[in-house]
């Protein structure tokens, strides 16, 4: 797709105006000053700026003289391209390898454990040697019953390592996959319309909108358009598309459509903010938001503005620099973060601008379309959709993680009392939409509603999102799922909350369950025991906050042993949350 074809026109939303009913004010907390935001920009040489990558062979490739120093999955790419086992079918040769002829060669040995994650494949070599996650791309959460027939399909053939998971980037992975049936795999995501190309490593991730987009009475703006077309143009149409393949390390991207910011903008390595400027309808640009065990930093604002139709030609210009500028040495200072505190906020500005197809960037709006007094709304149970008659039903998927026959019946349920469709959200839970109003008391009462996958969560259950950890991933230092469900249901016992409590759980520093942004995070680690010795723990955060007064959590306490981590929930709840004690509720009643 060249620069020349990527502006493309949208109507502007059907409203813009702020709805007339009160919201609740919220207090948005002091924040210091990110180093990129200060106004002195940094010295930074000529040579500097010179693109560190080249194209050779229709793939990027970097170039000799920036390869000293670098990290071992750089050297790993600039020994095969990746994308090659894809986009020349390596991996029909690859499949039909046992995994001991994989293991006595270096290079299918990194194949495996490395460059099969092009392909949205993750080799569980630590706990299921042999075994594949498989991540897939779903822009804006939106997926179909066949879709999902199909990948329950998958893991069913898998057996108790068999299963999938809503992730916290709107998306589906499903585990158990063993490499003979990879091939097979990925000609039936075609055939159902979906792919799990780029999905993992140094590509851009599943892009996130607002889950119940285009059915939102009071949404800005529908992001499915755009998240469809980011995805397509990362991917080139599910076909491989390797300008974007070789950046410097991960990078998110989302498109916030709604005032309650529901696509966590500030946690995206590019966030689109509706803004209008000049009467046109378009997007304020804020950058570099991420997370890693060293560092998390929010995204913070590039003082640009685009109008809809530059959508894509702003996303090329950002992967652009980043791919051409970014360092590749030390992993954990290689995401785009680092990169603009190198060059500063300006200086990467520019670089950005320069890439445009114009060559020109408009400076930022100050006609911002999202509503900061907002109330984040609850999207679990019925909600009236915009269209007359019909309605969305939330429902809770405790920690995300799904069966095959949970699957079918998720399947099922949008076929017949919907449209076949299904809205994943990035709190790990689903969306019926499109269901006759007339039809929704008959859903409420559907058996597969009235177990673990209830449109009425506990008030601390619907907040609880869980990474993967260490029963399926490598990385992960504690099991997270089971045990979040279970210190939840204990400490629901000890105390009764006034509202809505955010608790996430994440097995390592790599913090996928993104504890940073939890009213209370929990990030596995080991400790010491009674007796001395190692014990799972957990590094506890408190304060995190989403929305347009977003705010990092911070460490309360680390080191706590997960054995006794429910007696010092239940007391952050009572001091920082308002929380009371069950005994003084009962005897209140």
């Amino acid at each position: 797709m060249t620069s020349s074809s990527l502006s493309l026109h949208f109507t502007a939303p059907s409203h813009t105006l702020l709805p007339s009913k009160p919201r609740r004010s919220v207090i948005v907390a002091a924040q210091t000053a990110h180093p990129a935001e200060s106004t002195a920009s940094p010295t930074v040489d000529a040579d500097r700026l010179e693109p560190r990558v080249e194209l050779r062979d229709g793939f990027f490739i970097l170039k000799e003289k920036f390869r000293k120093g670098i990290n071992p999955q750089e050297k790993v790419k600039i020994e095969s391209e990746p994308m090659k086992l894809f986009m020349e079918n390596g991996i029909e040769e690859l499949a039909k390898k046992s995994m001991e002829e994989i293991d006595s060669d270096k290079s299918s040995k990194e194949d495996v454990d490395v460059r099969l994650k092009w392909l949205g494949l993750f080799h569980r070599r630590k706990h299921h040697y042999g075994k594949f996650m498989m991540r897939l791309k779903l822009p804006n959460g939106v997926t179909t019953s066949a879709q999902t027939r199909y990948l329950a399909s998958v893991i069913r053939k898998y057996g108790e390592d068999g299963c999938a998971d809503v992730t916290t980037r709107q998306n589906w992975q499903i585990r158990g996959v063993v490499l003979p049936d990879v091939p097979e795999i990925l000609k039936g995501l075609a055939s159902v319309g979906l792919t799990s190309l780029q999905s993992g490593m140094d590509n851009v991730r599943n892009p996130v909108g607002n889950p119940i987009a285009g059915i939102d009475p009071d949404e800005i703006v529908d992001t499915r358009p755009y998240t469809n077309l980011l995805s397509q143009f990362i991917t080139a149409n599910s076909r491989g598309n390797p300008d974007f393949t070789n950046l410097p390390r991960k990078w998110n991207v989302c498109v916030v459509g709604t005032h309650d910011l529901y696509e966590h903008p500030h946690i995206n390595d590019l966030a689109y903010m509706p803004a209008n400027k000049d009467g046109r309808f378009g997007f304020n640009v804020l950058v570099g938001g991420f997370f890693s065990p060293k560092r998390c930093e929010e995204a913070i604002p590039l003082d640009a503005w685009v109008p809809a139709e530059d959508v894509l030609p702003l996303c090329k210009a950002v992967l652009e620099a980043y791919r051409d500028l970014g360092t590749r040495g030390n992993r954990q200072k290689t995401r785009m973060m680092w990169l603009i505190d190198e060059l500063g906020v300006e200086g990467f500005r520019a670089e950005v601008e320069k890439r445009m197809p114009s060559g020109k960037l408009e400076r930022a709006s100050s006609e911002d379309l999202v509503n900061k007094q907002w109330e984040r709304r609850d999207y679990f149970g019925v909600h009236p959709q915009k269209q007359e008659g019909l309605s969305y039903v939330g429902l809770h998927v405790p920690v995300g993680r799904l069966q095959a026959d949970d699957m079918d019946e998720l399947a099922r349920l949008a076929d017949a009392y919907g449209t076949g469709e299904l809205r994943l959200t990035v709190e790990q839970n689903i969306i019926i939409p499109n269901v006759e109003t007339s039809k929704t008391e008959a859903l409420l009462q559907e058996p597969f509603l009235k177990n673990r996958f209830s449109p009425e969560p506990s008030i601390l259950m619907k907040g609880l999102v869980a990474c993967t950890g260490n029963q399926f991933c490598g990385q992960a230092i504690i099991e997270t799922k089971l045990r979040a469900l279970k210190v939840t249901e204990e400490v629901e016992r000890l105390v009764a909350v006034p509202k809505p409590i955010r608790m996430h759980w994440t097995g390592c520093p790599n913090t996928c369950g993104q504890v940073q942004v939890a009213d209370i995070g929990f990030m596995g680690c080991l400790t010491r025991g009674e007796n001395g010795k190692p014990v799972e723990g957990a590094d506890v955060y408190v304060g995190g906050r989403i929305g347009s007064d977003s705010h990092l959590g911070e460490i309360y306490k680390k080191g706590v042993r997960v054995t006794e981590l429910v007696p010092l929930v239940a007391e952050i709840l009572i001091k920082e949350f308002g929380a009371v004690p069950r005994e003084r509720e009962d005897n209140e009643d």
